[in-house]
């Protein structure tokens, strides 16, 4: 399936880890990351998914494919600014949230709004997001919750 994953842009070594090892798992177990293609958690999501051979797909909100992150497979660019945050979580069938800002949480708004089931590693604390607390249980939710909808 296809996983958006959505997070903070500035982030530290530690949710950079995390992320990666996020995204690793993720490409291990078959799944294509979306995320905003830009830095942050998306390029150590990407950075992750790539080491093991994973699909990463950048929703920008520039309108150059240039802007991606080196590990972006698909740029995809909108030129839509932050407006671009509800085609990545539209296009993924369940989304993983890592730390974050303004802009995780109207992804995860968005997300929900759309159905789609949300687990969170360290990020907002909303109603109907899953708090977990690694990688592999945040995989592990969304592989489950997204087979239930």
């Amino acid at each position: 399936m296809r996983v958006s994953v959505i997070g903070g842009s500035s982030i530290d070594e530690q949710t950079a880890a995390v992320a990666e090892a996020l995204g690793e798992r993720l490409a291990e177990r078959g799944h294509v990351v979306v995320c905003g293609g830009l830095g942050g958690v998306m390029e150590a999501v990407c950075r992750g998914a790539r080491a093991a051979d994973g699909e990463t797909i950048g929703v920008l909100p520039t309108d150059d494919r240039r802007d991606a992150n080196p590990h972006v497979t698909v740029p995809i660019a909108t030129g839509m600014g932050h407006a671009r945050n509800a085609l990545v979580v539209m296009n993924g069938d369940a989304t993983i949230a890592v730390d974050g800002a303004g802009g995780t949480l109207s992804e995860i708004g968005l997300a929900l709004a759309q159905g789609r089931p949300v687990a969170g590693l360290d990020t907002h604390d909303v109603d109907g997001v899953e708090a977990v607390d690694s990688p592999a249980a945040a995989v592990e939710y969304v592989e489950r919750a997204a087979r239930m909808d």
